[in-house]
């Protein structure tokens, strides 16, 4: 009680948080500060992709804090080269911008695609088309992008240049384009939004009118990328490389870190002094982020995350407390009949599984190589809870 006591006296009360110290973490399990043991199914919101302190990433890690561990970015690092190369090679883009979120990587989606615009047509042509009920961020520009009117309260004034279409509502977003916008942004998975996938006739449809009009598509991958859905890119799974896809959680596997991932088309748009970062590219957060890429990419990796996605949904499907489950990979919401959400995630707590919520949903974010018996484990936890 004494570290809750020192974070309730100090720290701003902006979390609602469980009665939970985590002291360690290795693999999958993570111990309070009383020695008690707990299957991670949570992966600290999908960012933990390799699990606590994974021997390889960490080893890469300390390597890196003893090596070099901050260079400005009016310099050149080897690690950052390295990590660079090896993230475009990986995702078939041409450039990326490195910062320390996914809030600011969609803050560079946003404003390069309104510069790309300004470039090319002139000024006016700044309007964003968000979907609603999507997440992109708590900054005052990331959260005016967001869908939802629940976080559309106290920060008045809200940013404007941004306007919400209904998701899969083709005819609602083309009412909604005219000769002011210059982007959609869109989550190919709508994840605070409830785990909730876009049809692939909306967003074929989506790419066909941005095509024809030279309308920037930017995919905020922040949740869904670096194999989260089974694929390196969740775009993959609908055939899509947008001209502006953003990167964070899962990248550097656990140090903050966020990316924004340039086409062709939009590589060349950010000139020296239009944007920056002064930690973006951190040495230490590309050595991590070499090895979540260099095992993600590795050769059987996504098919063991599809696997043990398959392996979810089959015990879900077989629970008869479930009503629905959505999302790809292991990306995983379930509607539950009865039951309250928050309610589950506390029992679970109490039986020393971590999972979390997505609205009404109880949400599942495993560590990408969780191994088999920790989730089949954590699965009859959960299981247990809900038939009970």
């Amino acid at each position: 009680m004494d570290t809750i006591n020192k974070f309730d006296s100090n720290v701003v009360k902006s979390y609602g948080r469980y009665p939970l110290v985590m002291e360690a973490g290795s693999k999958r399990i993570c111990t309070d500060e009383n020695n008690n043991e707990y299957i991670d199914f949570g992966s600290g919101i999908g960012t933990n992709s390799l699990g606590f302190c994974d021997e390889d990433w960490a080893e890469a890690v300390c390597r890196q804090v003893r090596t070099l561990q901050h260079s400005s970015n009016y310099y050149y690092t080897s690690v950052q080269g390295e990590f660079a190369e090896l993230l475009c090679q990986s995702t078939g883009y041409e450039r990326v911008f490195f910062c320390n979120s996914g809030a600011e990587a969609n803050e560079c989606a946003i404003k390069t695609a309104r510069k790309y615009s300004f470039d090319k047509y002139g000024k006016g042509r700044h309007t964003i088309i968000t979907l609603v009920n999507s997440f992109h961020g708590r900054t005052m520009a990331t959260l005016s992008a967001t869908g939802q009117d629940v976080f559309h309260n106290y920060f008045f004034p809200f940013l404007e240049g941004f306007v919400h279409a209904e998701a899969n509502n083709i005819d609602d977003l083309k009412s909604k384009i005219d000769d002011t916008v210059c982007a959609v942004m869109l989550e190919y998975v709508q994840g605070e939004g409830g785990v909730v996938a876009l049809d692939k006739e909306y967003v074929d449809a989506v790419y066909e009118i941005c095509g024809q009009r030279d309308i920037l598509v930017i995919a905020d991958e922040v949740q869904t990328g670096v194999g989260r859905t089974g694929k390196l890119l969740a775009g993959e799974h609908y055939g899509r490389r947008a001209d502006i896809t953003t990167l964070a959680k899962g990248i550097a596997g656990g140090i903050p870190m966020g990316a924004c991932l340039f086409s062709e088309k939009t590589m060349d748009v950010l000139v020296p002094g239009t944007h920056g970062s002064t930690f973006g590219g951190n040495p230490i957060a590309c050595a991590g982020g070499n090895v979540v890429f260099s095992k993600v990419t590795g050769e059987g990796f996504l098919d063991d995350v599809n696997a043990k996605a398959e392996y979810i949904r089959k015990r879900l499907e077989l629970c008869t407390e479930v009503d629905s489950v959505s999302g790809l990979g292991l990306m995983i919401g379930i509607t539950l009949k009865t039951k309250n959400a928050a309610d589950v995630v506390k029992k679970a707590l109490e039986k020393g599984l971590l999972i979390l919520t997505a609205k009404t949903k109880v949400r599942l974010l495993p560590p990408l190589n969780i191994n088999m018996e920790e989730l089949e484990k954590g699965m009859n936890i959960l299981i247990d809870i809900l038939e009970d």
